[in-house]
């Protein structure tokens, strides 16, 4: 095998699409968005919901990933309006709420839409091989070739 196509058959294999992720923790934000990129997405990023939502029209992702307790825009809220668009991307909310309250805000997130749920701490694996799925379920769905 030429090292030309087995160039072209890593490239054909990458992952593409487009993720957004919203969450107020700058820290764990570069992390998703440096684990998404090494994976072959394109991101952006959001500090809260409201600023999230600004974004979605222009950047028309694929999935977003939403914290769900932040300022000025709860993930909740986001995810609500995220649901109205007509052709709305996955979701995958986040949450790391205390004891007791994270399973219940992400019982909510499902309940009002969320696609996925995780609880952190979790491993960027874990994340992105939840995308990954969502995202190859979507696109199929989208061209004919799903389930």
């Amino acid at each position: 095998m030429s090292v030309l196509h087995r160039v072209s058959q890593d490239l054909e294999s990458r992952p593409s699409g487009k993720v957004l992720l919203i969450d107020d923790d700058a820290a764990l934000l570069g992390l998703m968005a440096h684990a998404f990129s090494a994976a072959g997405y394109t991101t952006l990023t959001a500090e809260n919901g409201r600023k999230g939502l600004l974004l979605l029209d222009t950047f028309k992702p694929d999935l977003v990933v939403t914290d769900i307790v932040m300022p000025e825009m709860e993930g909740i809220g986001a995810i609500l309006q995220i649901r109205r668009k007509p052709k709305p991307p996955k979701i995958i909310a986040i949450s790391g709420a205390g004891p007791g309250g994270r399973q219940n805000y992400l019982s909510w997130a499902k309940h009002l839409g969320a696609d996925e749920v995780l609880a952190k701490p979790f491993r960027m694996s874990q994340l992105v091989t939840m995308a990954s799925h969502l995202i190859d379920n979507h696109s199929n769905n989208l061209t004919g070739r799903g389930s």
